[in-house]
C-alpha cells in the first residue's frame, strides 16, 4: 500500500529535481540576470523621479509602491520562462520521449513542472527583494495574501509556460508568446503606475488582465495598498490557475503538440 503510494510521488520528485537542477546549473542566466534587469527598472524610475513632487502613491513613496510589483513581475516571468523553455528544449533535443515513457501520470507531470517553475520564480523574487531592501524599505502586512499570490501566481504562469511549450515548435514561437502576451500583460498590469490614474475608458485592460490581480495582491500583501478588489483578485487568480491546469491536463492527455 505504502509502496504503491510512494511510486508516483517518487516520479514527481525526480522530475522536479531534474527541472530545478536544469536552471540552477546556469544560475547566472536564470537567476542573476533577471534580478539585475529588475533592479535596473527600479534604478531608472528612482533616478527619473528623484526630484519630482508627484512621486507619492497611496500614501507611500513611488519606490515603495513600485517594489512589490517588480518583485511579482520577476516571479511570474521567470516561472513562465522555466516551464516553456524546458519543454521546447526537450522537443528540439528529441528527449521529450524520456518524460512520455516514464511511469508518471499527467497530474504528476504537471505538479512537477508547476512546482519547478514556481521554485525558480520564487528564488528570483527572493533575490530581488533582498537586493531591493538595500534601497527601499520592504515589509509584509498580510502574510496569507503573500503566500497565496506567490504560490498561485507562480503555478499559473508555470502552467501557461507548459501550454506554450506544448504548442511551440521552435524558440521563435516561445518568444512570440513572451513578447506579445506575457510582457504586455505584465507591463499593463499596474506594475509601474496606479490604475486609479487611468482614464475609465482604458480600465478594460485591467479588468480582463489576470496579472493585474496578481500584482495588486502582492502589493496589498506587502504594503496594505490595493487598487482593485482583493477578494475578486483571489477568485480570479484561483480560477485562472484551475483553467490553465485543466487545459494543460487535457492537452497533455491527448498528446497535443508532443506526440507527432
Amino acid at each position: 500500500m505504502i509502496k504503491n503510494l510512494m511510486t508516483p510521488l517518487l516520479g514527481v520528485w525526480v522530475l522536479y529535481q531534474k527541472e530545478t537542477q536544469r536552471f540552477i546549473k546556469v544560475w547566472m542566466q536564470t537567476m542573476v540576470a533577471p534580478m539585475v534587469t529588475t533592479l535596473l527598472f527600479l534604478t531608472v524610475f528612482q533616478v527619473a523621479l528623484h526630484h519630482s513632487d508627484e512621486t507619492r502613491v497611496g500614501g507611500m513613496s513611488f519606490p515603495e509602491f513600485l517594489a512589490p510589483g517588480l518583485i511579482m513581475m520577476a516571479l511570474l516571468q521567470n516561472a513562465f520562462a522555466n516551464a516553456s523553455s524546458s519543454l521546447i528544449i526537450s522537443k528540439m533535443n528529441g528527449c521529450l520521449v524520456d518524460i512520455l515513457l516514464a511511469p508518471l501520470s499527467v497530474g504528476g507531470f504537471l505538479c512537477a513542472m508547476a512546482a519547478a517553475a514556481m521554485t525558480r520564480g520564487l528564488l528570483v523574487a527572493l533575490s530581488v527583494a533582498l537586493a531591493m531592501m538595500l534601497f527601499v524599505p520592504l515589509s509584509v502586512q498580510h502574510l496569507d495574501m503573500l503566500v497565496f499570490h506567490t504560490i498561485f501566481g507562480g503555478v499559473a504562469l508555470g502552467l501557461m509556460g507548459v501550454l506554450t511549450g506544448m504548442w511551440a515548435e521552435k524558440f521563435d514561437h516561445v518568444a512570440t508568446i513572451t513578447n506579445f502576451v506575457v510582457a504586455p500583460l505584465s507591463f499593463l498590469s499596474g506594475t509601474f503606475y496606479s490604475v486609479q490614474n487611468l482614464d475609465p475608458a482604458w480600465h478594460f485592460m485591467i479588468d480582463f488582465n489576470p496579472i493585474f490581480y496578481m500584482i495588486d495582491g502582492m502589493r496589498y500583501a506587502m504594503t496594505g495598498h490595493n487598487d482593485g478588489d482583493v477578494g475578486l483578485g483571489v477568485f480570479v487568480v484561483f480560477g485562472v490557475t484551475v483553467v490553465l491546469w485543466t487545459l494543460c491536463y487535457a492537452g497533455w492527455k491527448r498528446g497535443y503538440g508532443i506526440k507527432h
